[in-house]
């Protein structure tokens, strides 16, 4: 196993037109552990993702992915070993789930003119796409895709260059309920399937956590509220406070619930 960690952010500040985005924030992701960036729009999730993914560079503070420190890397050449996953992806052409994949071993949204996968590529991209469970998909075209099957065929395609660093940017938004635990079932199945690789996932609904997630990060107006094992850092107490009200957590079976308020009436003994 490789002893460097995937992620290391130390200290990090991120300015945009003067206002502070992120303050002082630091984690370190090593090889095989699931992270969760947790908190309320606008705590500067999505913002952390996208230094983890090496596409902004910090203001202050150092970030090193994959062992290489931003700043003095190819940002291009070093995001082709992250499989960063955007709902948004800005797809326009009508391609097969099959060509989406694909696109992953080229880093572009759509098919490169005179570029031909290779026999092996083809069967990863298969095996990929029978292991996020749209066998039966693989010729459909992605207009013709439900929501959640898109996020599905993008994380296949994201897979498409074996990355150490699986990044995912709210995976579940816009899902109805079957689409979102058919999602969670896949990304779970995908921890068992490569034990080495490493994972981000940012959320703000703490019912999409899959079991597996090992770590997580509360996140408050830029500020780490509380980061580490996800077992310490996810009660009842530290939550209400990232989302300033008042929840209370239950688990079962590796998932989370969410109950805003405190129990009324008397206590029972």
């Amino acid at each position: 196993m490789n002893a460097t960690p995937v992620l290391q952010v130390k200290n990090v500040d991120l300015v945009r037109e003067g206002n502070p985005i992120l303050r002082e924030v630091s984690l370190t992701v090593r090889t095989g552990e699931h992270w969760a960036l947790l908190g309320a729009n606008g705590a500067g999730k999505s913002s952390l993702l996208g230094l983890l993914g090496a596409l902004v560079h910090p203001t202050r503070g150092t970030v090193r992915v994959l062992g290489h420190e931003l700043g003095r890397v190819d940002l291009r050449l070093l995001r082709s070993y992250v499989g960063h996953v955007d709902p948004r992806h800005a797809l326009r052409s009508p391609l097969k789930v099959r060509d989406v994949v694909l696109t992953g071993l080229t880093n572009t949204v759509e098919r490169v003119p005179r570029w031909s996968p290779t026999t092996e590529q083809e069967l990863m991209a298969d095996r990929l796409i029978g292991l996020l469970g749209l066998g039966e998909r693989r010729a459909a075209r992605w207009p013709t895709l439900s929501q959640g099957e898109r996020g599905r065929t993008l994380i296949a395609r994201a897979l498409m260059p074996r990355p150490r660093l699986l990044l995912l940017d709210e995976p579940a938004t816009g899902l109805d309920v079957a689409g979102r635990e058919q999602l969670i079932e896949r990304i779970e199945t995908l921890g068992h399937t490569y034990p080495e690789l490493s994972s981000v996932l940012v959320t703000h609904h703490l019912e999409e956590l899959p079991p597996g997630t090992t770590h997580v990060m509360l996140l408050r107006d830029g500020s780490c509220l509380a980061s580490g094992r996800v077992e310490e850092v996810l009660t009842s107490d530290q939550v209400s406070k990232c989302f300033d009200h008042p929840v209370r957590l239950t688990r079962a079976e590796g998932r989370w619930s969410v109950r805003t308020g405190r129990p009324s009436g008397p206590l029972r003994r």
